[in-house]
């Protein structure tokens, strides 16, 4: 009866450390989570990307943004790709997303690319994460191992991507605690905010530190300041280099710029003005193997905030809408 009993109890001591091992696996984000589901994946997904970066640099610097976007709102968990339903409205149209988030066409492409190859297995989490770290490596960026196994969020939460996604004219701050809020830290933030060494920004969103900042360069300001008008509504959606130097290769040019007051958003110059982060936007601008080391780990480490897993969620078979 005793020997029984001890076997029932082994048993269920067992079972329980089988139910606990599958479920923390499946809360666990992997870089082989596809290597036999999917084993054409990441070739799939780099194709695409790279056609699309050949057709239009920028693209490179859109899509990296996606996911920054995604990831800040609610966790990396595609909702930012939802377009408005009868049920919730969705961030497209959110106040930091409208009008400046784009490449939503190219993540249908690779999202039909890869359904094509492995149908309903990855989700449109993964396929941005991927495609973040292949547009970076396309524009001369370092390359990392991508976490996956994510699954995709069945809603979205514009009031989420109004709150929750830093702002061009934050203070610093503000963007401390924005990224803070993620579970990022300083130094994540300021690696992070390196992505804006490539791609470009709207007048609207830097109007006013060329007109009203004074830690800025005057040369500068005046060539900004020719495309981008002081009256609002005139000329919001003119473009200019987030880098004046390179803003289509990853490269810290980004802080060089910043230590010479050439920071385009009030939010860049920021980490260059007087604050805590002085001393590490000099260190980026003359270590660029630092700055890679550093962009690289809080990439993973912003990948890795609040991922649907295991049974949560979906996997979307189209992006902008629910299964």
């Amino acid at each position: 009866m005793a020997t029984s009993y001890s076997s029932s109890i082994f048993l269920l001591v067992v079972g329980y450390l089988l139910v606990v091992s599958i479920g923390n696996s499946n809360a666990q984000l992997t870089t082989n989570f596809y290597s036999s589901s999917c084993p054409n994946l990441y070739s799939t997904v780099r194709s695409v990307v790279q056609s699309a970066i050949r057709k239009e640099a920028r693209m490179g610097a859109s899509l990296l943004r996606l996911f920054f976007h995604d990831c800040f709102v609610n966790g990396c968990d595609g909702s930012l790709l939802l377009d408005d339903t009868s049920s919730f409205t969705g961030e497209k149209m959110a106040i930091p997303n409208n009008g400046s988030v784009r490449g939503f066409e190219v993540i249908d492409q690779i999202k039909s690319a890869v359904e094509r190859v492995c149908p309903g297995i990855v989700s449109c989490a993964d396929v941005l994460a991927i495609t973040a770290r292949d547009s970076v490596v396309s524009l001369g960026g370092p390359t990392w191992n991508v976490k996956l196994g994510r699954r995709d969020a069945r809603t979205a939460s514009q009031s989420a991507a109004n709150n929750n996604i830093p702002q061009p004219t934050f203070n610093l701050s503000a963007l401390i605690t924005s990224f803070q809020n993620q579970g990022l830290s300083t130094t994540d933030m300021v690696a992070l905010s390196g992505a804006h060494t490539i791609g470009q920004a709207r007048c609207t969103s830097f109007r006013s530190r060329i007109y009203n900042d004074k830690n800025i360069d005057s040369s500068f300001a005046k060539t900004r300041q020719a495309n981008c008008p002081s009256t609002n509504n005139t000329g919001d959606n003119n473009l200019a280099p987030l880098d004046l130097q390179t803003p289509t290769c990853f490269d810290n040019k980004y802080y060089k710029n910043l230590v010479n007051q050439k920071g385009l958003l009030h939010s860049d110059q920021q980490l260059f003005s007087g604050g805590g982060t002085n001393a590490l936007v000099q260190t980026y601008g003359s270590n660029p193997n630092r700055f890679n080391a550093d962009f690289v780990a809080a990439m993973i480490k912003m990948g890795d905030i609040k991922p649907l897993t295991g049974s949560n969620g979906e996997i979307r078979k189209n992006c902008r809408k629910l299964n």
